[in-house]
Parts: structure tokens; sequence; C-alpha cells
């Protein structure tokens, strides 16, 4: 990671799979946010990237792909990926930094990222990053943390906490740990060549009492039957996105090469089991399947 990067989350040997997810009571939440990408995916496409996609939890909802990018900053969570979803050709696993993307620029028609940019330091600058990749009139879901929902602007009022929720500055609950308001967000997007088409609200009955007295599928129903009221004021702890990527550039390039130096942009040259930057600012390894941007070979 170059040094004057934002700082980044790393779930490197975390057990994020098994600690968070299996059996952790989150069935609700995992099923509302299908619900959520369902609504907003396109039906299909050439390439799509899943960024920050961990373990792989959402990534077999990409089947109407014919290639999917497996991008995720931790190895470890790439290997459960892989040995979730198969080591086979429709999959692309990537180690590296949304900072320092090292897909070629307008490869992908469409991205998704879920549950990760409220890790980002820097959202401009990881939108960007996205914004690049995409060949014009791409969709971009984008899943992010809102700090003006409900539980939130109670314990404001009763000054249960410190943060105004509905002030437009990003709040940092816990190190590298983001809530973001839906205004804040929107800004965002449009500025880094975004528009945004549809905006759903998510996980509103995301509380262990209401988790405790209902059956999962009656708070999957109800939450389904409340996400459209995102188009105009959530108030829900998560907001969906999709986003289409305006403008004529960069130009749609999913025939050409896949990756670029994420250094000086240039096309990256294959080499066995590594790739490598043609101005030599870098070589890369493919080990068991997975490119590692993590980390530049050694010369």
């Amino acid at each position: 990671m170059n040094e004057s990067s934002p700082p980044i989350c790393d779930y490197e040997g975390s057990g994020y799979r098994t600690d968070f997810w299996e059996n952790q009571g989150r069935d609700y939440e995992d099923l509302v946010e299908r619900v959520a990408l369902h609504r907003l995916l396109p039906e299909g496409g050439r390439r799509v990237a899943h960024l920050g996609a961990g373990f792989g939890r959402m990534t077999n909802e990409l089947s109407g792909f014919e290639q999917v990018i497996v991008l995720d900053y931790s190895r470890t969570m790439l290997r459960e990926a892989q040995a979730r979803l198969g080591a086979n050709g429709r999959y692309v696993y990537v180690a590296a930094d949304i900072y320092h993307l090292p897909l070629a620029d307008g490869s992908c028609d469409a991205a998704v990222m879920e549950r990760v940019i409220h890790h980002m330091a820097d959202v401009p600058a990881a939108l960007r990053q996205i914004r690049a990749i995409l060949a014009p009139g791409a969709p971009f879901i984008l899943e992010y943390a809102s700090k003006r929902n409900l539980k939130a602007i109670l314990r404001y009022v009763l000054r249960r906490q410190s943060w105004n929720p509905f002030d437009l500055q990003p709040v940092e609950f816990v190190p590298l740990n983001f809530d973001f308001h839906p205004a804040y967000m929107a800004r965002c997007l449009r500025e880094a060549g975004f528009r945004t088409e549809r905006r759903l609200a998510v996980s509103y009955f995301r509380l262990a009492l209401l988790k405790r007295a209902l059956p999962v599928q009656t708070l999957v129903t109800l939450d389904r039957w409340l996400q459209p009221t995102g188009q105009i004021a959530p108030f829900s702890p998560s907001v969906f996105t999709r986003n289409i990527a305006v403008g004529d550039t960069p130009p749609a390039a999913l025939n050409g090469p896949l990756f670029k130096c994420p250094h000086c942009g240039t096309p990256l040259l294959q080499d066995g089991e590594t790739v490598a930057c043609p101005h030599e600012h870098g070589r890369w390894a493919c080990r068991d399947g997975i490119y590692d941007f993590k980390e530049p070979l050694s010369s």
C-alpha cells in the first residue's frame, strides 16, 4: 500500500464468516439484502466486479453475468470465497484494495459493493476508482450504512449519543467504521460520475427484540414492503442504491486486457503465473488461482 493512501481495514485471518454470519442470528439481514440486490441488479451482462466480496456471501446472486471478478483485500477471505464458489474460469479472484484497483478502465459492465464502504476513510477516492473501471452506462449497486436511521435519531433525542444523525458529515463510531448521511453519499456519487436511479431502505427491523418476537419470513416480508420508501426518505440502518456511470469515458474495454498497473494504469503483461507492468512499476503473482495485488513481488 502506498504511504499516502488512506488506512485500509484488513480482514486477513479474521473469523468474519463464522463469527458474524454463520449461525449468528443474522438470517433476516442476509435475506433482505438479497431482496434489495435482486431489485437493483440488471438481468446479466459480460463482466461484473464484486468489490469487497469477502467470503462470497452474496456473490452467488450474480449468476446472470458471464464473468465475476471476486475482489477483496483479504487473501483468507478470498480463499473462503474460492472454496464456496469454485475455482473455474467464470470467477477471477483478486486481492487488492479499492484505492488502487488493478482492473482496466472500462473493463466491467457492472459493479456491486455491499457492507464495504463503511470501512472507507476516503469515500470520494474509492468511488472515483470504481467509476474508472466501469464502461459508460454501467450500473453500480452500492450499499452503505446510514447514520440517519430511526435508532440513531431516537438515541440522539434521548441524549444517549453525542453525534447528530442529521449532520451531513460521516461519523466514525469506532476506528474505520463509518455511518453516512444519505445526502452526503448522494453528493459523493454525483461528483464521482454516477447518476443515482433508485434507492432502497433496507433492514428496518434489525433489532434483537423484533427478531426474537417475529418469524424471519414475516420480517423479510415487512422489509420488502418498506424498501421502496427509500426513494423518498430512507430512515433505515442500511441503504442500497442503483447508480449509473454517466459520461462517454472510459470507453468500454470488455474485450481488452483485464488488469492494469495500479500505479500507472498501463495494461499488465501476463508471464506465466505473474503479471507485470511494462514500465517496471511492479510484478504481481497469481497463487492458487488468486491474483495477489496486495503486495508486489520483490525484484
